[in-house]
């Protein structure tokens, strides 16, 4: 059917013109087949028809059937209201690359007696040749992508066979990967691997168009997908790996869709040649990498102890419920500083079941510390040596890194150099710009050489070897200084802890935690468990035994008196008062003194003195005899003396005696011959 046999009917309505292209890369770099589809508007006006829209919102999307086209949503749309006469296309496969949207095309333009043209004619769908015609074509379009698509991935697949693979020969980009496996070796987590290289100011290489690696590089301060990607690519252990991932297809409201990324199980890759290329890392060491980041995916359902997060909790992710089996969570409660606290209540919130085991951190933390510390002693010196020589090697290797990028730099002054001296000098259009870029190289160089200059002036923070064999002679000391971090304790503690399954034993009311050390052995350890209100910031055993003894037999400011004396202090580590030990008291249910009291069965030294009409020294003497029984609380402090004890039968008669004893008697005080000397003044 040519242009003069399209009936008039037809030519009144609409002329949809439908562009399209499969992919953004299509759009991008083939501008000449959209040239040649947008073309298609004149062709329509040439048919005879005045009403012309084109449609092109499906640019940049497969016809495959799989992805969502709106615009030919649209014109499909269009047809069925029956306001469409002719659909143009540059191909068969512009509008459909499936047979099931291509036939609901000619039969929808069938039934409203539309036209599709190309480049070839006008068809009528509604006709039996044209139809036979059109189907055929569509058929064909249909094939062709199979067919298209097979010879890619048999392509790809032969190639992956066989790929020629080699380390980067830029020493620079060399150094800035192993940095990155060294870093992952030493920390664990990737995240800790990307912290640690941006305080560091390391620089990681990307290339300049963001797509290619082959095109020039840049170098750019790490990002966390930079390191995930080396850690995480197989490549880099010398091995090649294809078909890592596949495809999904899911019915989405009635129409085919297609997901892409979807990981396979290392045993399902097409292509996994080991030992292809030499490699930074190997094979073993890529797979210990890969758990590693399994275990520290904490939004994963991993079941196992996870990487340290920092915080204060010490066994975060480490602890496994007895009773459930699940890891416990951390929470921090109250006000700053908040405290941590261990929960399992994942049963809870899965499943509605009650809660089974919560508790604070503090002694827990204290308990593993402890083993820790007593596990490493024996090999504290030789720890101490290895930390030494790894903060030697880490200065080292940020100034071979330094030392490397400045020979970069110098490397892009000369560049920089040659090409301005290269160019006319009174081109001054060109020269101006290599003259600009001949100084930013040149400043460039200047940043460098003052970090080299900053990180020699820093050699001097590298500890010696007499400090660090000071510091393994005293663990505690280094773990409870205040500068030790949080997140280095953890992965101490990681590094000889596997998990430590932890349970409550409800009759003593005890915390039960077993340690599963990385070793294959096991230990246990055991902490009481406060009672509720109870806190840890309490007087010591001793000063509350103190106060006991002494209560009810003397005052509160007495026994803050002797509380200091003795060197204790309360709880929050101040100095006793007569109101803090009123307070003590009324918390430990203490009885107070009573000093009126008629009924007291106990007295002082000077009641008993008073009581018997002896001077103290006299009572003192009864009681270091041994015929006066008495006691004291503390070296010092007041004898106390129980009153029935003062009218025993041979107390009495040791008062009678002194009493008859001339040295017993009162006798009159002697006065003291005033002196007859002069004084000066009396003498003048």
């Amino acid at each position: 059917m040519n242009r003069t046999e399209l009936p008039e009917t037809v030519l009144q309505r609409r002329a949809i013109v439908y562009v399209r292209q499969s992919t953004v890369a299509q759009v991008q770099d083939n501008v000449e087949s959209q040239r040649r589809q947008y073309a298609l508007a004149d062709l329509a006006r040439a048919y005879g028809f005045r009403d012309v829209v084109t449609i092109d919102e499906d640019l940049g999307r497969s016809a495959s059937g799989t992805i969502a086209r709106p615009g030919f949503e649209a014109l499909v749309a269009q047809l069925c209201q029956g306001r469409v006469g002719a659909v143009f296309c540059l191909e068969a496969s512009r509008l459909a690359r499936n047979g099931r949207e291509w036939h609901h095309l000619l039969e929808l333009c069938g039934l409203v007696d539309a036209r599709v043209v190309d480049g070839d004619g006008a068809y009528d769908p509604s006709v039996p040749n044209d139809r036979l015609l059109l189907g055929l074509k569509g058929t064909i379009s249909e094939f062709e992508l199979t067919l298209m698509r097979r010879r890619l991935i048999d392509g790809a697949q032969a190639k992956a066979q066989g790929p020629a693979l080699e380390i980067d020969p830029d020493r620079r980009v060399q150094e800035a990967i192993r940095t990155v496996f060294r870093l992952f070796a030493r920390l664990e987590s990737a995240r800790q691997v990307h912290l640690s290289m941006c305080r560091e100011r390391h620089l990681f290489p990307r290339p300049s168009d963001g797509k290619r690696w082959g095109a020039p590089r840049c170098w750019t301060p790490p990002t966390y997908r930079n390191i995930i990607s080396v850690l995480q690519n197989p490549v880099y252990a010398g091995v090649y790996a294809y078909g890592k991932s596949t495809q999904r297809t899911q019915l989405v409201e009635g129409r085919l869709t297609k997901s892409y990324g979807h990981p396979r199980p290392m045993h399902l890759w097409t292509v996994l040649l080991r030992d292809h290329h030499a490699g930074y890392i190997c094979w073993e060491e890529f797979e210990r990498n890969q758990e590693r980041l399994r275990r520290n995916a904490h939004r994963r359902p991993a079941g196992s102890a996870k990487s340290a997060r920092g915080g204060g909790a010490l066994l975060s992710g480490l602890l496994r419920c007895r009773r459930c089996g699940r890891m416990l969570l951390v929470a921090y409660t109250g006000r700053p500083p908040r405290r941590a606290r261990y929960l399992c209540h994942r049963g809870r919130e899965a499943h509605g079941t009650a809660p089974c085991i919560s508790f604070g951190s503090s002694r827990p933390d204290d308990l593993v510390a402890a083993e820790v510390l007593r596990a490493v002693a024996p090999v504290a010196v030789e720890a101490a040596i290895a930390a030494m020589d790894l903060a030697q090697q880490q200065h080292a290797e940020r100034r071979r890194a330094l030392e490397l990028e400045k020979e970069q730099a110098n490397y892009e002054v000369r560049l920089a150099q040659r090409r301005y001296e290269a160019v006319d000098p009174d081109n001054r259009l060109v020269a101006a710009e290599l003259e600009a870029r001949w100084n930013a190289a040149l400043t460039q160089l200047r940043a460098c050489e003052q970090r080299v200059s900053e990180r020699e002036s820093s050699s001097a923070s590298v500890p010696d070897r007499e400090a660090l064999l000071r510091l393994a002679g005293d663990l505690r000391t280094a773990w409870d200084a205040s500068g030790a971090d949080a997140a280095l304790k953890q992965r101490l503690v990681r590094t000889l802890i596997e998990e430590v399954v932890v349970d409550i034993d409800d009759a003593r009311r005890e915390l039960v935690l077993i340690i599963h050390w990385r070793g294959g052995q096991h230990s246990e350890v055991r902490a009481r468990k406060p009672a509720t209100g109870e806190h840890r910031k309490r007087a010591s055993a001793d000063a509350d035994a103190m106060i006991r003894a002494m209560a009810g037999e003397q005052s509160d400011a007495a026994m803050a008196v002797r509380l200091n004396q003795a060197g204790h202090r309360t709880g929050h580590g101040l100095a006793w008062t007569h109101r803090r030990v009123a307070a003590y008291r009324r918390t430990a249910r203490i009885p107070a003194y009573a000093s009126g009291r008629q009924d007291s069965g106990w007295l002082t030294m000077r009641d008993a003195a008073a009581a018997l009409g002896v001077p103290n020294q006299a009572i003192r003497k009864l009681i270091q005899c041994g015929l006066l029984p008495a006691k004291q609380v503390m070296p010092d402090a007041p004898w106390q003396i129980r009153a029935e004890d003062l009218r025993a039968t041979h107390v009495l008669e040791a008062v009678h005696k002194r009493r008859r004893s001339p040295r017993g008697a009162s006798k009159p005080r002697r006065r003291v011959k005033r002196s007859t000397t002069p004084r000066r003044g009396d003498a003048q």
